[in-house]
């Protein structure tokens, strides 16, 4: 019985490694909303999960070896959530901050590169907002989430456009 015990904690250990590999890759690989993955993104996920499952549960196929990843990977997620959701500095870590992506109507392709955004990414979003081109947006922002957000200039009143784009710039 001990040694199953031992077994048990030795795939809850494991099951946490592969979490947080997995979770810092995600974070590092950039944002992107679910609908935004592509099929290499799609891909990569399921050979991801596939690939893990030995990792996590070693020799162990047992139905409480897979009880237990299962568990601590729910566990882990509920933690993290909770942590973020109390902790801002902690959330900002995990989340990440928005990028601006396009600032009084030029593209800043040095952030789109970061963010390993493209240009027909960002065209694509504009038509989904009924922008026309780049020259209308006054800031296009790459959200936590991994969607676009966009402040037209027209949205802005002429009066507040100036003030409100220095404002933005500083934060």
């Amino acid at each position: 019985m001990f040694s199953n015990w031992h077994v048990l904690g030795e795939i809850a250990l494991r099951t946490t490694a592969v979490y947080l590999v997995i979770f810092i890759g995600i974070r590092i690989s950039g944002k992107r909303e679910v609908g935004m993955m592509t099929p290499f993104d799609l891909t990569l996920l399921i050979l991801l999960s596939n690939s893990v499952q030995n990792a996590m549960t070693g020799p162990d196929s047992s139905l409480n070896g897979g009880i237990v990843a299962a568990g601590v990977l729910l566990l882990l997620n509920y933690l993290v959530a909770e942590l973020a959701g109390a902790n801002r500095r902690f959330r900002k870590f995990i989340q990440g901050s928005p990028t601006m992506l396009i600032y009084q109507g030029k593209l800043l392709e040095s952030h789109l590169a970061k963010e390993h955004i493209t240009l027909d990414e960002v065209q694509t979003a504009m038509r989904e907002h009924a922008i026309e081109g780049i020259r209308e947006v006054a800031l296009a922002v790459l959200e936590v989430d991994g969607s676009i957000s966009f402040l037209k200039f027209d949205d802005v009143p002429v009066t507040e456009n100036k003030r409100h784009l220095k404002f933005l710039k500083r934060h």
